[in-house]
């Protein structure tokens, strides 16, 4: 059996004259687009060109919800409760699937956004409340959930198509989780070890955390983060070394 991987980038982000990543040069490089629904980043002609982009070069549209933090890029934890997270997403990704409508368009995914899909790892109401929004405005898209963790289970037991979403720029902890931010060894900005940590993910479903052990994962989609600097050569690089190996890099297919 063909080893299969999504990419998936956080695209979008724009607002007003204020510019985020470097989505034309990534768009191509990338089999799904997670475009900003306005709350953390992005604004209604920043989404409307977003989906026209993707749409052009065939990537797979989802929803990038967050928490309604401008100032902070949505990465900021705020104390919400399963039922504001719930409305959040239920208007955030409404608005972006009407946006994706009136280009003829429907939605593919939903990947939550910056610290409102890290307390959702951590709080299984909050993970619930996420995926039944997401699964009540439409069974059929697909829910991106950090691998192999309580936040996938929960959105399978909703009911959910879950890609499994391992990192390629990011580092991680003995119990699977990412490594916050705020730490200096959170990126990997060096692409070939972002390489090898890629392929080995992907081949052997195995990730070697900070402290030298090895985490097992699930890799149905990887994450390239389009605000990393770089992130046109990461994208380019692992893509090239993904198809050198074998591995088929396509979108996660929808329920049937």
């Amino acid at each position: 059996m063909t080893l299969s991987i999504d990419l998936n980038c956080d695209m979008g982000e724009s607002f007003g004259p204020w510019v985020m990543g470097n989505d034309a040069e990534v768009l191509p490089l990338v089999t799904s687009a997670n475009i900003a629904c306005g709350f953390h980043a992005g604004d209604p002609g920043t989404m409307r060109k977003t989906v026209a982009a993707a749409l052009g070069e065939g990537v797979a549209i989802g929803a990038h919800p967050g928490l309604p933090d401008l100032s902070g890029f949505g990465r900021r934890n705020m104390d919400i409760t399963p039922q504001q997270a719930y409305d959040l997403v239920v208007v955030q990704v409404g608005a972006l699937a009407a946006t994706a409508a009136s280009q003829g368009a429907r939605l593919h995914h939903v990947k939550a956004h910056g610290a409102l899909y890290n307390m959702a790892v951590r709080d299984m109401s909050l993970a619930r409340a996420l995926a039944q929004a997401v699964h009540d405005i439409d069974p059929a898209l697909v829910f991106y959930a950090l691998a192999s963790s309580d936040m996938a289970r929960v959105a399978e037991d909703v009911g959910l198509v879950v890609a499994h979403e391992v990192f390629a720029d990011r580092s991680y902890q003995p119990d699977g989780s990412l490594t916050p931010r705020s730490r200096p060894d959170a990126m990997i900005e060096d692409p070939q070890q972002s390489i090898r940590q890629v392929l080995r993910m992907v081949q052997e479903g195995r990730v070697t955390a900070v402290d030298g052990t090895d985490v097992e994962v699930r890799a149905d989609t990887l994450c390239i983060h389009g605000d990393q600097p770089g992130a046109v050569v990461f994208a380019r690089e692992i893509r090239a070394a993904l198809q050198e190996a074998g591995i088929e890099v396509k979108a996660v297919a929808q329920k049937a």
